[in-house]
């Protein structure tokens, strides 16, 4: 079992920026990357990044050169910059699988925090 606990989520105005963290803890085993999902309403859940290290990330393109994952042993970052009112969702971390520049979501996910871009 793994325990994903995200945050860093609020209210932010355009242009601005935020950075969510998103700590596992459980069985580090059964995962070699993690995710970043969102999902705004009445949308589906989209992917915005993964990583399974420094050298093997991926992007949704929305959000290319604007927002960057890090990691840190089991913890993973999302700086958010120049964001936008599109940007605003629940996001949610994910511990799962990047292979070949696809992510294989595992079944293990956050609670969700609360993204919102508004002036």
């Amino acid at each position: 079992q793994v325990q994903l606990v995200e945050s860093g989520g609020g209210l932010v105005q355009p242009g601005g920026s935020l950075r969510l963290s998103c700590a596992a803890s459980g069985s580090s085993f059964s995962f070699n990357a993690m995710g970043w999902y969102r999902q705004a309403p009445g949308k589906q859940r989209e992917l915005v990044a993964a990583i399974a290290n420094r050298a093997n990330t991926i992007y949704t393109d929305s959000v290319k050169g604007r927002f960057t994952i890090s990691r840190d042993k089991n913890t993973v970052y999302l700086q958010m910059s120049s964001l936008k009112p599109e940007d605003t969702a629940v996001y949610s971390c994910n511990a799962g699988l990047l292979q070949r520049g696809s992510y294989y979501p595992h079944a293990y996910w956050g609670q969700g925090t609360q993204v919102t871009v508004s002036s």
